[in-house]
C-alpha cells in the first residue's frame, strides 16, 4: 500500500497543467491555492495568458476564487493562520504577474485599502494577513506598516486616493489611538470618504462604535466580507469622491 501511496504521490507531482483545459486548469488553480504552491499558481497564470484569456479574468475566476474558498474554511476554522500565509504568498506569485497587465487594461477593481499599524505598536501578522486576503479578494492595497503616527494615515489616503482605512492594534495602550486617527479625518472633513475598519485581538464592535469607526473586523476573512458589503453599499449609493470632485 506504501508503494501504491509514493506511485499516486508522484502522479500527482507530474501532473501537466498545460494537458488540462480551461476549466479543469482553473480548478487545479484553485487546489493550488488552498496548498500553497506558488509555482503552480504562477504556471497558471501564464497558461491562462497564454490561451488569451484576460488578466481581470484569471484574477477573478482563478485567484478570487480561489482565495474565496481559503477564507471560508479559515473563518470556519478549517484553516489555521500559518495556512493561511502560505495560500496568501501563493496568489501573490500569481497577483505579481498579473498587476502590470492590470493596470495597462484599466480593469476594474473592488476599491483600494490603505492599512496600518497604530502609532506606539509594532505588531503586523493580523495586519499582513488581512492585507493579503484583501488583495486576494481583488482589491488594491497600500501596506504602510507598523508603529503609524495620524500624519502617515492621512497621506497615505490622500496620495493614493484610497477607498478603505484600515487600523489594527494589539495593545490596550494604543486601541485609542485609533481615535485620534478618526478625529483628525473629521477635523479635515473627510471622515465620511472613507470606509474605515478597524481590528486587533482587544477590540471589540462596541470599541468601533465608540471610536466612530465603520466596523471592527474579528479576523481576515470577515475583513474581506465586510469590506465588499461596504463598498457595495458606497457605489450604491452613489459616494463617488471622484465623480463629486469632478462635478465640484
Amino acid at each position: 500500500m506504501a508503494e501504491d501511496n509514493n506511485l499516486n504521490d508522484n502522479e500527482d507531482d507530474d501532473l501537466d497543467l498545460k494537458s488540462l483545459n480551461d476549466e479543469d486548469l482553473v480548478a487545479q488553480m484553485h487546489d493550488d491555492l488552498y496548498d500553497g504552491l506558488k509555482a503552480e499558481i504562477a504556471e497558471g497564470v501564464n497558461i491562462l495568458l497564454s490561451r488569451d484569456w484576460e488578466p481581470y479574468e484569471v484574477l477573478t475566476k482563478a485567484l478570487v476564487e480561489g482565495m474565496r474558498i481559503v477564507g471560508i474554511d479559515f473563518r470556519d476554522g478549517i484553516l489555521f493562520v500559518p495556512e493561511v500565509l502560505m495560500s496568501a504568498n501563493a496568489m501573490k506569485a500569481g497577483m505579481a504577474i498579473l498587476r502590470p497587465l492590470l493596470a495597462e487594461s484599466g480593469a476594474p477593481q473592488m476599491g483600494k485599502m490603505v492599512i496600518g499599524t497604530v502609532k506606539g505598536d509594532i505588531h503586523d501578522v493580523g495586519k499582513n494577513l488581512v492585507s493579503m486576503m484583501m488583495e486576494g479578494a481583488g482589491f488594491e492595497v497600500i501596506d504602510i506598516g507598523i508603529n503609524n503616527p495620524v500624519e502617515n494615515y492621512i497621506a497615505a489616503l490622500e496620495e493614493h486616493n484610497a477607498d478603505i482605512l484600515g487600523m489594527s492594534a494589539l495593545l490596550t495602550t494604543t486601541m485609542p489611538y485609533m481615535k485620534v486617527v478618526i478625529d483628525a479625518l473629521k477635523a479635515k472633513g473627510v471622515r465620511d470618504d472613507y470606509v474605515v475598519l478597524v481590528g486587533g485581538a482587544p477590540l471589540n464592535q462596541a470599541f468601533a462604535d465608540s471610536v466612530g469607526a465603520d466596523a471592527y473586523c474579528v479576523d481576515a476573512a470577515v475583513t474581506v466580507e465586510i469590506a465588499k458589503d461596504l463598498m457595495a453599499r458606497r457605489q450604491g449609493s452613489g459616494v463617488d469622491r471622484m465623480t463629486l470632485a469632478a462635478e465640484g
